[in-house]
């Protein structure tokens, strides 16, 4: 159980596990809410951005922590469920203030912020107190010295942000899944959002605007340069690009398609050709496909493959000559629950499932629902009338697909649990 204290860091409480007054865990921090003035008065922390299963952020007012340590927190009160979003007022400190250059009054030097310390100053009220900051790096020295600064020894900190750099924030992000980070980004102001997507890799953008709902994908693509927009699409997996063009208009589709490598634009105007919601609409075009004559060792080989989708690992499809989509003739597919049980030398043709059926790419959702419920499908093939396949639709896509489209930002069924109050009623929350 956490031990009252007065004081901590901010960098060291995201991540900490809060719990209630049983001991049951309810989630965990992810950042501090706190109100950045322009007088001398010190910035004043409203309360906690807590992560409550499944990857929704909420808002946990400082009123309600009874037990505050770097190793966890306690919470009493009524939760509300509602999405966390900041007031146009208020900062957040790990994915705002962390990395921000601020201005030495004593010297005139400019420096980075690295942590923010926070202090209860009064009974059930905490502030900002102290900075921990690095200097530029000078001559050999990569990095610059750090030093403990009072909140009000530096200057810059409640003006308008400048850009900088994400490093702190894309540090705190390198752990967790593209789900999570999504979550994060959509509760950033827009500057924020640009820059930590700027410094993200391609291929963990591309992961992360697949969990993302369709506007913020739309929002998040228009922040990149054509370019590196065309690039994320080519990481995407083609499904959800082409759900994504299909968003833009016409016309920017076209321009961005117009970058993409041939291959990959050829694949994904083909998609954008089927309703969105039938087969062909959300089939993934880049399933384990192998030729007739390969064999066992190679298959499990392929599906070993830490990149692969759980889903699309879970078993090869076997066709003629090409093996790319659309392929030659369809053979058929194999378990991997079948590769393991067999000999490493074995040819993969000997192994297909001839019994599964596929579907044709403009086969509706509902029909797509029955065959995966009817077999207990993870994975099924689209084919067409040549027995060319086309793509596989998996039961990640179907599950997304029978979903509300606002899925990812609905309510969860009950909205009050005992830990937060209303925010919105303005209860413990500092305003």
């Amino acid at each position: 159980m956490a031990r009252l204290t007065t004081r901590a860091f901010v960098g060291r409480l995201a991540g900490t596990p809060i719990f209630d007054p049983n001991g049951d865990q309810l989630g965990r921090i992810r950042d501090v809410v706190v109100m950045l003035r322009s007088d001398s008065s010190a910035p004043r922390v409203h309360g906690l951005v807590v992560e409550v299963p499944p990857h929704r952020r909420i808002f946990l007012p400082m009123t309600r922590v009874t037990g505050l340590d770097a190793g966890n927190v306690v919470a009493s009160g009524l939760v509300n469920m509602r999405r966390f979003a900041p007031r146009p007022a208020e900062s957040l400190i790990v994915a705002e203030l962390l990395d921000r250059k601020v201005t030495l009054k004593s010297t005139g030097e400019q420096v980075s912020v690295i942590d923010v310390g926070i202090e209860q100053a009064r009974q059930l009220d905490w502030v900002i107190t102290k900075l921990f900051v690095r200097k530029p790096g000078t001559g050999f020295r990569r990095r610059g010295e750090t030093q403990m600064v009072a909140w009000d020894e530096v200057s810059g900190l409640s003006q308008e942000m400048p850009d900088q750099p994400a490093n702190s924030l894309l540090e705190k992000l390198d752990d967790m899944r593209p789900a999570d980070i999504a979550s994060v980004l959509t509760d950033l102001p827009y500057k924020r959002q640009l820059e930590v997507t700027q410094g993200m890799d391609d291929d963990l953008l591309a992961d992360v605007l697949e969990e993302l709902p369709d506007s913020s994908q739309v929002a998040i693509l228009a922040m990149l340069d054509d370019d590196r927009a065309a690039d994320i699409l080519e990481e995407m997996d083609p499904g959800d690009a082409a759900d994504l063009l299909g968003e833009l208009t016409p016309e920017r589709a076209e321009e961005l398609l117009g970058l993409v490598e041939p291959d990959d634009a050829k694949d994904l105007r083909r998609l954008l050709t089927y309703d969105e919601k039938s087969a062909g609409g959300i089939m993934t075009t880049e399933p384990v496909i192998l030729s007739h004559d390969a064999t066992v060792a190679e298959a499990l080989a392929r599906i070993r493959n830490e990149e692969l989708p759980t889903s699309l690992a879970a078993q090869v499809y076997v066709t003629r000559s090409p093996l790319e989509t659309p392929t030659g003739h369809f053979l058929g597919v194999v378990h991997f629950q079948r590769l393991l049980r067999e000999q490493p030398g074995t040819l993969v043709s000997s192994l297909v499932d001839t019994d599964l059926e596929s579907v044709d790419p403009e086969a509706p959702l509902d029909e797509v629902v029955r065959h995966f419920a009817r077999y207990n499908l993870v994975g099924l093939p689209v084919v067409d009338n040549n027995d060319h396949l086309l793509g596989v639709v998996t039961v990640d896509d179907v599950v997304d697909n029978m979903l509300p489209e606002d899925w990812r930002e609905s309510h969860p069924a009950s909205s009050d649990t005992d830990l937060i109050s209303n925010r919105q009623a303005g209860e413990g929350d500092g305003n």
